[in-house]
């Protein structure tokens, strides 16, 4: 069993009068954190699971006098699979409002369906979290930093999913697995997407653009589209936790890009399967691009187990001149630059340092990248 640090944090919101909400991709351990938990505690459980037609029955605009019959004598209600009951909103306002002594759970899998019908309904009655594929800094308190940083060519290329972690032997055929049964279900199924040879080829032309700039018009065009659809199928993958986006830092300078984006994927192992590429990272002309979606992610990951709210950015000038990463937390900024050779010099261009003075600098390489995704700093 490996730990998730989102557990600790998780465990200090129960009974605290609030609906506690666990989004995430699929297969990344959101009923077994859950569970898990669960077995800790003492209190007495309901477990329901939305893909059970009975429950999603059931749960589709009880009466406030059903929820207390269905609870019973029960002090926590969990729902697994909360995206596939209808008005599921209004449902948990219902518990939250009529039952506050009861802790309820819910996780969802596709944020996108889950959170329009929770925004409104459930303003001010919940906590929310996400959970990711495993991280660097979980895997350290798992089995010692020495081992993990051994791994570290082997998660590039394959990825933190906990089945991939577990069955390292069978990585490859279990992403493809995993891409082809989980990926775009939520997708299809949810927002009835009807193209789905287009979604496929957008998330591939991704893929290829990983570290890259890119132009809604340009992948339009590239599989065959317009920008629009792009653009809502990309909206789609990232509440779907496939992708991810970054936007363009611009505050002072005139030739800052100031409405570019870059788009990484939550987990290399998933991206590589989409481009069936698992070759090893010296064969590789896309290392320092596996690079930088590692460190993007594992980033997130750090700091969303630290509870910490920080703005996430890359630079460019239309003179193309470029910091990987910038991160605004606290009222201040960090800019990093990220080298997969240790010997390669990091340059920050003067026309950003002039710009942004108070702004602190550092160089990410494999020697070093601990402090980045495990350590505070």
């Amino acid at each position: 069993m490996i730990d998730r640090n989102l557990m600790y944090s998780f465990d200090r919101d129960l009974f605290k009068g609030k609906v506690i909400l666990l989004f995430g991709p699929r297969q990344v351990g959101k009923t077994t954190l859950i569970l898990s938990l669960l077995e800790q505690r003492q209190e007495k459980t309901l477990l329901l699971n939305g893909d059970e037609a009975d429950i999603r029955e059931i749960l589709d605009t009880p009466t406030s006098t059903q929820l207390k019959l269905l609870t019973g004598s029960n002090q926590i209600v969990f729902i697994d699979e909360a995206q596939r009951i209808n008005g599921i909103g209004l449902t948990l306002k219902l518990f939250s409002d009529q039952l506050p002594s009861v802790q309820v759970i819910a996780t969802g899998s596709s944020a996108f369906e889950l959170a329009n019908q929770l925004n409104e309904p459930l303003t001010g009655r919940k906590y929310e979290y996400h959970l990711y594929p495993l991280s660097f800094a979980e895997m350290v308190k798992h089995h010692g930093w020495l081992e993990e940083k051994r791994l570290l060519q082997h998660r590039l290329i394959y990825g933190y999913y906990p089945e991939i972690v577990t069955h390292p032997e069978d990585a490859p055929r279990l992403l493809r697995l995993l891409t082809d049964s989980y990926l775009y279900k939520d997708l299809l199924l949810l927002d009835k997407i009807k193209k789905s040879a287009l979604l496929e080829k957008l998330v591939k032309a991704l893929a290829l653009q990983i570290g890259s700039e890119v132009s809604y018009s340009e992948l339009g065009q590239l599989i065959g589209s317009n920008s629009h659809t792009v653009e809502r199928y990309i909206d789609l993958l990232e509440k779907a936790f496939v992708v991810f986006t970054i936007p363009a830092y611009s505050r002072n300078v005139r030739n800052e890009i100031k409405k570019g984006r870059k788009i990484y994927f939550y987990d290399n192992g998933i991206r590589n399967a989409i481009i069936n590429n698992f070759n090893r990272p010296d064969l590789r002309s896309d290392i320092g691009y596996l690079w930088e979606n590692f460190l993007f992610s594992e980033r997130m990951k750090f700091l969303a187990d630290k509870n910490w709210f920080a703005n996430r950015y890359f630079w460019r000038t239309t003179q193309q001149q470029e910091i990987d990463y910038i991160e605004e937390r606290n009222g201040k900024i960090t800019a990093w630059e990220f080298k997969w050779n240790p010997k390669a010099k990091a340059r920050f261009p003067k026309t950003f340092t002039k710009a942004y003075p108070e702004c602190k600098t550092a160089v990410v390489t494999p020697d070093n990248f601990s402090f980045f995704v495990s350590d505070p700093n």
